[in-house]
């Protein structure tokens, strides 16, 4: 296993790769972002975990970006790649945010505040 020093990282990538994100491509977003992390000379700015489910299949793929707590919804391999060079920018990606975290997680659309209760 290795042991990453992560000190200096300015963002964390959450990228969802539950069932519902997988078939959303969920496997090329964790791609598209890595390979924009290196190609941007970002590997020690940006640190990323593939997950599991978030609990927000309904806007598969997922990528919850760290410290900032912002969820994006519908990443798609390219957006994944302008997400990372926001991230760089210190911006958002604007257009596929969710949730943001203002002493609370905060639904950016009605339909973020919508979902579906545990079974």
């Amino acid at each position: 296993m290795t042991t990453w020093n992560l000190q200096g990282t300015v963002s964390h990538l959450l990228i969802c790769n539950g069932s519902d994100c997988k078939k959303h491509k969920g496997e090329e977003v964790a791609e598209a972002i890595e390979d924009e992390i290196s190609k941007q000379g970002a590997d020690s700015l940006i640190h990323t975990t593939v997950t599991r489910c978030n609990g927000r299949c309904s806007d598969a793929c997922v990528v919850i970006s760290y410290p900032e707590g912002v969820w994006y919804r519908d990443i798609t391999p390219k957006a994944a790649k302008s997400l990372v060079r926001k991230v760089l920018k210190g911006e958002q990606l604007e257009e596929n945010i969710l949730y943001t975290y203002e002493e609370g997680l905060q639904a950016a659309t009605p339909k973020g505040a919508k979902g579906k209760k545990k079974k």
